[in-house]
């Protein structure tokens, strides 16, 4: 089937009113703001977010509509991303063909209408992996890493958008639960332990992960003040803390598999500072070799066999595997940059790899908005 372009599939005029939306000024709002302002969902406060969603998601959504239209080396044209651009389309169209939020009336319409829309984009990352995937089969392996820098920058604008479309719409729609947890705001845990709930709960899971997969796993140490909290969005932090501790496990099990010497402990320390909360994660799994450290935090690479082909159920795409399409590292790596923190991995080669998971406890960096 041919690829079509967007102004094939929809009309004129919706295409023209993208494309003009996609020009407008974003406006970037930072942990603290969404922590401040949600700690009082009145009516009042949920009819300002309504309506500060309606134009801003129809602003970010438009944007990224355009940026897919036009990716270099024909990405555009693979099915799986002509399916991720529609999603967009359909979002903006649906945003923008509802009328403005007046009352609480329209408010409860509008939270369920962007809850559908949060549901319709959950595959994205699976479905772009599979359009890179799509594009790598055409091109001559010798360019892959080196000459694809423009697909990198589109991949880490648009996950980055993907990221905070996410957590605005999450955000909004959890001030509506009526029964909030002590100490939470929204998506935001206002007194979050990372050595107690994150760190413990995701090592679990990576361990059972590596379980399944190896039949055992390495244990992990965790290190640092139990009663040390800081604000924080729990599932961002249980993603990124999952996916480093799940490369650790890996490494050290493949390491080991064959060894009859004990695997050595993966090791989570946790320190509070000023301005910093940073995670160590550190494994003797061997290491990386220096050649392989630039690649790590580009998407066409991964050391693991790619779980993805052309026909793999994307209704299922957020069952995790153990190693992947190798977006695991990036896509960590934006979530710390969110909130203005950051991911550095450090390697020697033959022993094993340190992965410094800086996270900003000061909460007052604005969203980087692509």
């Amino acid at each position: 089937m041919a690829a079509r372009k967007a102004c094939e599939t929809f009309s004129k005029s919706l295409i023209e009113e993208v494309n003009r939306w996609g020009c407008l000024k974003q406006t970037g709002v930072s942990l603290r703001y969404m922590m401040e302002f949600g700690s009082k969902p009145t009516d009042k406060n949920l009819l300002i977010s309504a309506q500060f969603l309606h134009k801003e998601l129809a602003i970010r959504i438009a944007r990224r509509a355009i940026e897919l239209e036009n990716l270099p080396y024909g990405l555009s044209q693979k099915p799986a991303v002509l399916k991720v651009r529609d999603w967009y389309v359909d979002s903006f169209r649906d945003i923008r063909a509802f009328p403005d939020i007046k009352n609480m009336i329209d408010e409860r319409e509008f939270t369920e209408m962007i809850k559908a829309i949060k549901v319709r984009h959950n595959n994205v990352v699976p479905t772009m992996a599979l359009g890179v995937q799509q594009l790598k089969k055409g091109l001559d392996p010798k360019i892959v890493n080196e000459d694809l820098v423009e697909i990198h920058q589109f991949l880490d604008r648009f996950y980055m958008s993907r990221i905070g479309i996410r957590m605005l719409i999450g955000q909004h729609v959890e001030l509506h639960n009526p029964n909030p947890p002590p100490h939470v705001v929204g998506y935001i845990h206002t007194k979050m332990s990372p050595l107690e709930f994150r760190s413990r709960n995701a090592s679990e899971d990576a361990r059972a992960i590596c379980c399944r997969e190896y039949g055992s796993a390495p244990d992990v140490h965790i290190y640092g003040d139990p009663d040390f909290t800081f604000p924080y969005v729990p599932a961002h932090l249980h993603l990124m803390v999952f996916e480093l501790v799940k490369n650790s496990l890996r490494a050290v099990q493949e390491r080991f598999m064959d060894s009859d010497k004990v695997s050595p402990p993966i090791r989570i320390i946790v320190a509070d500072g000023i301005e910093d909360v940073t995670i160590k994660v550190s494994d003797e799994g061997g290491g990386i070799p220096r050649s392989g450290l630039p690649k790590i935090f580009t998407y066409l690479y991964s050391t693991a066999r790619n779980p993805l082909d052309e026909h793999s159920d994307l209704g299922i795409a957020d069952s995790v595997t153990m190693a992947g399409y190798g977006y695991g590292l990036p896509i960590s790596r934006l979530y710390a940059r969110y909130f203005g923190g950051d991911l550095q991995i450090i390697s020697m080669e033959g022993y094993g790899t340190d992965a410094y998971l800086h996270l900003s406890r000061l909460g007052d960096s604005q969203e980087p908005l692509p």
